[in-house]
This record gives C-alpha cells, sequence and structure tokens, in this order.
C-alpha cells in the first residue's frame, strides 16, 4: 500500500485532475497539487484532508510561465517532500481557425501542454532513475491522434505528448519506473469553457465522459503498469477509425463533429 508516499499532480482543482486527486487520496497518498488559484487549491486542499484525512501541500503557480515548473520543483525540494508519482494533467486549447486565434495565447498553451510535461517529466525522471522507482501519468488525448480543425494547436501539443510517452517508455522499459499515457476524449470540464468551445456541435450538444470516469480508468492503468489507455469505448473506435481512414477524411469529419452551432468559426 502506498500510506506515505506523495503524489503530485498538476491542474488538480479540477476536471480529470481534481479526480485523479480523489484517487490518489482514497489510497492514502499525500498530495501536492498545482494551479495558478490559490483559493481553489486552499479549497481543494481543505476538502481532500477532511474526507481522507491526508497531508495536502499547495503551490500557486502560473504553469504558462516557462519558469514556472522549475520554482515548482524547487519549492517542492525546499520543504523536504519527496515525490513518488507525478501526475502532468493540466492543459488548455483554443477554439476557432488558426487564422484568427490569438497566437499569444497559443505559445501559453505550448508551454503548459508541451513545455511544463517535459520539464517536470525530466525533473522527476531523474530523481526516480536514482532511484529505481517512481510513477508517471501523462493526461494525452486522443486528440494527439486526430488532425484538429477549429483546434489545431491543442491537436498539435497532444500529438506532441503521445510520441513523447512512447520515447520514454522505450528509453526506460528496462527500469523500475511506470509511464502511463492516459488518452482521454470530450470529457464534461471547464476546458471547453477556458477555451471558447462551448458552441462547438459536439460540446453543445452536450456529450462527453465524466471526469470522475475517465480519472479511474487512467489510475487504474497506471497502478496496473499499463503504457497506455484510451478512455471510452466509443473513443477507442474513432481513434481505431482513425488509423485506417485517409488523414483528409478523418480531418474533414472531425471538423464537421466540432464545426460551431452559429457558423462562425473564427476566435472570439
Amino acid at each position: 500500500m502506498a500510506t506515505q508516499q506523495t503524489a503530485l499532480i498538476t491542474g488538480a482543482t479540477s476536471g480529470i485532475g481534481r479526480e485523479l486527486a480523489n484517487c490518489f487520496a482514497q489510497d492514502k497518498y499525500n498530495l501536492v497539487i498545482v494551479a495558478r488559484d490559490q483559493s481553489g487549491l486552499d479549497q481543494t486542499a481543505s476538502a481532500l484532508q477532511q474526507q481522507y484525512g491526508i497531508e495536502v501541500t499547495t503551490i500557486a503557480k502560473d504553469l504558462f510561465k516557462r519558469e514556472a515548473p522549475f520554482e515548482v520543483y524547487d519549492e517542492i525540494k525546499s520543504k523536504g517532500l519527496t515525490i513518488d508519482v507525478l501526475v502532468n494533467d493540466a492543459g488548455q486549447g483554443q477554439y476557432g481557425t488558426f487564422d484568427t486565434t490569438d497566437i499569444q495565447r497559443e505559445l501559453d498553451i505550448v508551454q503548459l501542454n508541451i513545455g511544463a510535461y517535459v520539464v517536470f517529466t525530466k525533473l522527476y525522471l531523474q530523481e526516480f532513475k536514482a532511484r529505481n522507482e517512481g510513477k508517471i501519468l501523462l493526461v494525452g488525448s486522443i486528440a494527439g491522434e486526430l488532425p484538429g480543425p477549429l483546434q489545431a494547436v491543442y491537436h498539435g501539443t497532444k500529438a506532441f505528448v503521445n510520441s513523447f510517452a512512447e520515447s520514454i517508455q522505450e528509453e526506460n522499459k528496462d527500469s523500475n519506473i511506470t509511464i502511463t499515457n492516459l488518452l482521454p476524449g470530450l470529457t464534461k470540464t471547464d476546458f471547453f469553457e477556458k477555451a471558447d468551445m462551448t458552441r462547438a456541435k459536439n460540446v453543445a450538444e452536450g456529450g462527453g465522459a465524466a471526469p470522475a470516469d475517465v480519472a479511474k480508468d487512467g489510475y487504474k492503468a497506471l497502478m496496473n503498469g499499463e503504457s497506455r489507455i484510451i478512455s471510452g469505448f466509443m473513443n477507442n473506435v474513432q481513434v481505431g477509425m482513425s488509423k485506417v481512414t485517409p488523414d483528409p477524411l478523418v480531418a474533414a469529419q472531425v471538423h464537421k463533429q466540432s464545426e460551431p452551432v452559429d457558423g462562425n468559426e473564427s476566435a472570439k
């Protein structure tokens, strides 16, 4: 059992990250949770501590900033905490045709969805290698397996995560370190509000998985030492079909699924 172990979770105050925090807390992991908003962190920490009787350390950092992951790592070290499991979950997107979206926001998204993942994974993989133990959960997406009209940058960042995961899994296959890639599909979180994507057809129609179900799939796969889990039967079907369908046709299908109900594909 993991009675004295500690998990670091980014994006832990909402959505899949919050539900993953529940999964670890139920198994009596202590937690270090990272998000931008201190009040949200405090509320999450209080709820987890009261419900599960674990220790929760909060670190408020804006992971859009390049130096932030290094600062989080240094702060954890300064507190004398040892991390046994790393969960890279924080991620955002932006909706709209690429020619109309905000490049500064997209550069922030690249930093959050790729830069922070790379920094945290490298720093903790080095620690885990030195101890020859540890677990890493990367929250990728089926978006990384599909072209993404109206979310071109987000899909591109998740393609990076999926490829990155496979590469470091191969490099570390002979170690005792578990690296698991969780690939959710459409999930009912605040991601779509942040991405201004609530007017997309597939979101407006109310589809999507419960974040608790996605988190449970990822947590179980991590604990079982699995390298990859696509959460949800229909998501597995969609990814499987995309492998045997010409890319332009897949792009057209995704475009149709996510087209705006108001007919305006420009970013707002």
